[in-house]
């Protein structure tokens, strides 16, 4: 084989490889919703209920102001304050009993959704779509419920941080929780996929670190420091980004069970903020 053709071998590789590599961005461009929402990971059928926990439970039907009706439970607490709970971006509402347990042995009434197109709940998941999701829940608690905005706490994990500090950023709540948060989808994006253009790619931005800057309520961000997902370093930007009175608590274990592998630490911290909330501490 000479030189020419040599050369022409080495063209047509790296236009093969150019052609992959730029159908890959398309498919990427297109299909990030589907990457980022995941309800059929483990999947839409909800496993069990807080009663199989021990826990007294209202199934809650909430229509959104787009006309999709979501489903969630709520489960009351020993005091009047509710923690409204955003989940991440797999799942449903019935793999966060654990989750439950815990805010429920600190007092704390719970109200929890699966966004749109996750468990019962109808529809599509889309960005726009989940922070629609999100106001339909606060709308409910205040109109349907009748809850003072001083009695809510928003707490989001991962994604639902997202779409917690957001709503946080709109109302007065009485606190914000991010936990396990990334300061953007571009931003982590560009973290997991060095070897794509992230950024220009990204058609979603759940940008949790922009959306904290404008909440005014005490914030705490929890962040294991050994986050396989995501690194503790957007936990710390979070953090920095939050006006005061704000709390950094640090905790160890995977993204996924770092609230129980540590969780005297993580319930612990819990506590600590709670009772230092600007109303009366929780009944013991």
């Amino acid at each position: 084989m000479d030189v020419t053709q040599n050369q022409n071998v080495v063209l047509k590789l790296i236009l093969v490889i150019a052609a992959c590599y730029g159908l890959l961005v398309i498919v990427v461009y297109f299909m990030q919703g589907r990457m980022l929402y995941l309800p059929n990971v483990p999947g839409r059928t909800l496993t069990m209920t807080p009663a199989d926990m021990g826990m007294d439970y209202e199934d809650v039907s909430i229509k959104t102001a787009d006309g999709v009706t979501l489903h969630g439970w709520f489960i009351a607490g020993r005091s009047s304050r509710v923690l409204l709970f955003f989940h991440g971006n797999a799942g449903n509402i019935s793999h966060r009993l654990d989750s439950i347990r815990q805010f429920q042995d600190l007092g704390l009434s719970v109200l929890i959704i699966d966004y749109r197109g996750y468990g019962q709940s109808e529809g599509r998941p889309t960005e726009n779509g989940v922070y629609r999701d999100a106001d339909a829940a606060w709308r409910y608690l205040r109109e349907d419920r009748a809850t003072l905005a001083g009695d809510i706490i928003i707490f989001g994990r991962s994604l639902g941080a997202s779409v917690a500090s957001r709503l946080a950023a709109q109302h007065q709540p009485l606190a914000l929780i991010v936990e396990s948060s990334f300061t953007s989808v571009p931003d982590i994006a560009k973290e997991l996929y060095p070897w794509l253009p992230a950024r220009w790619l990204s058609r979603l931005r759940h940008a949790t670190r922009d959306y904290i800057r404008e909440v005014r309520c005490p914030v705490l961000v929890v962040h294991s420091r050994d986050d396989e997902i995501i690194p503790f370093h957007h936990g710390e930007e979070i953090f920095a980004s939050a006006n005061e009175p704000r709390t950094l608590l640090a905790i160890r274990g995977t993204h996924n069970d770092g609230f129980l592998r540590d969780e005297n630490t993580y319930v612990g911290g819990f506590r600590t903020f709670l009772a230092g909330l600007s109303q009366s501490a929780l009944p013991n």
